[in-house]
């Protein structure tokens, strides 16, 4: 019997010693990301359309009709590309830049296409936000339909990582809209 004593008044020891402050798992932490307010400014690329570009953006002509807009700060880069249009290459034109889109549609959860119409300009193209871990997550064509035809995409220089690069995707999503939209033929 006292063994039962003795061993129901150390149960209650450690009952009233355990017992204090809860302990609970620190939350997760996030990385915050902050890039600056964007500032446009005209260009003019090497070939036959200005636009206006983000002045964090550095404009290298890559030669081939090809440049790409870089921004370092976030290991970015806009590939575009420039293509007169003939009499018989606009239906291969739209047909690569939608087959450039929808390559990544196995690894993309969704593709998200906005029709651009800027009669005033004559500049008509396609904006995709593609979702998930592809390659890209915007790309965007334009064209005048007679002369000129334009293809943009964005590239990060890292393994795809939607939830990761979500940040710096929405900050650069937002400057290849504001540059389709300023586009201006020559």
């Amino acid at each position: 019997m006292n063994i039962k004593k003795y061993s129901t008044a150390v149960i209650g020891v450690f009952l009233l010693v355990s017992c204090g402050k809860e302990t609970s798992p620190k939350p997760d932490g996030y990385l915050r990301l902050s890039y600056p307010a964007a500032v446009y400014q005209k260009e003019d690329s090497p070939y036959s359309f200005s636009y206006e570009k983000n002045k964090e953006a550095r404009m290298i002509d890559e030669g081939h009709q090809a440049f790409r807009l870089d921004y370092p700060q976030m290991k970015a880069s806009i590939y575009m590309n420039y293509r007169k249009v003939t009499k018989n290459n606009l239906d291969s034109l739209l047909r690569d830049a939608q087959k450039l889109t929808y390559n990544h549609n196995i690894k993309a959860d969704d593709i998200q296409e906005k029709i651009f119409i800027n009669r005033e300009a004559k500049v008509y193209g396609m904006f995709y936000k593609i979702i998930g871990n592809a390659a890209t997550n915007v790309q965007f064509y334009a064209t005048d339909s007679i002369n000129h035809f334009v293809v943009g995409s964005l590239y990060f220089y890292a393994k795809p990582n939607f939830d990761s690069i979500y940040p710096a995707t929405h900050y650069i999503e937002t400057d290849m809209r504001h540059l389709m939209e300023s586009i201006h033929w020559k």
